[in-house]
């Protein structure tokens, strides 16, 4: 059995569905008792608290964990729970786990939130554990808060600069593959996906480009309703993506296929 974290999200839901499709047993990891009701297994547990989570990982051939951006958005909140999560993977003695990282993850500073994450995957090496952290790019459904509406923002000089843009789907998928084929060692798994510019974006959602300048970016996204704190964080990381300090430095990579449009298809409904 292995246990899944996030799994009301995107890529922790890709996840388990692609270890049910190969006919392998998943124990869902939840806050809420009510989203684990349609799970045959499943644990309650947040990722503050250390027993719980130990409890969800005991017994399991493996386990997916992730580390959310959450309120209060600070360093010592993220550290904590990241502290948290590696605490309670030292105590189940769960042999592997699979990290949802990013790339740009190598970097201790200098990347907004993903410096959070840096700091997951060292605390997660120290438990014992082999560790498989799988970096991602963007995901390509980081436009979902635009559907339907007047622009498209781009937090950049240009919107004409291609990026690797991953589906969910696709990271999923490798999650679950990692899960059920663990290394003999800890590695990283960088992936790669097709790129796009923003402006290709946009198109494909038949909206306008609106390019924010760098000064304006933390403003912009505290008038968007983001609390001014992690506006602050996610313009960092916006600044280190411009200025190319978020690169593939992993063990190996790992290809993945899905396109823009297929992932845009499956998140458009057809009108009644």
């Amino acid at each position: 059995m292995y246990a899944i974290t996030g799994i009301t999200g995107h890529v922790g839901g890709a996840t388990a569905h692609a270890l049910l499709a190969a006919n392998e047993k998943v124990r869902a990891v939840v806050r809420d008792p009510d989203k684990g009701k349609r799970w045959s297994d499943f644990a309650v547990a947040d990722f503050t608290d250390r027993a719980a989570l130990t409890g969800a990982f005991a017994g399991t051939r493996g386990a997916f964990v992730m580390l959310p951006t959450v309120p209060p958005f600070t360093d010592e909140a993220h550290r904590g729970m990241a502290d948290t999560i590696a605490a309670a993977v030292a105590d189940s003695g769960v042999p592997h786990v699979v990290m949802l990282s990013a790339i740009g993850a190598d970097l201790a500073e200098g990347s907004g939130p993903i410096r959070w994450l840096h700091h997951l995957e060292n605390r997660l090496r120290e438990t014992g554990a082999t560790v498989t952290a799988i970096r991602a790019p963007h995901f390509q459904e980081k436009f979902e808060p635009f559907l339907g509406g007047d622009v498209y923002p781009v937090f950049a000089e240009s919107a004409d600069v291609p990026v690797p843009m991953v589906a969910t789907r696709d990271v999923g998928a490798a999650v679950a593959h990692a899960l059920t084929s663990p290394p003999s060692a800890s590695e990283v798994v960088d992936l790669e996906a097709p790129s796009y510019t923003e402006r290709q974006v946009a198109e494909a959602l038949g909206l306008p480009v609106v390019t924010i300048p760098r000064a304006g970016w933390a403003d912009a996204l505290t008038g968007a309703g983001l609390p001014p704190l992690l506006a602050t964080e996610i313009a960092a990381l916006y600044a280190a993506d411009e200025d190319g300090l978020l690169q593939p430095r992993g063990d190996r990579r790992q290809s993945c296929t899905t396109e823009l449009g297929e992932t845009l298809r499956g998140l458009v409904k057809p009108a009644a």
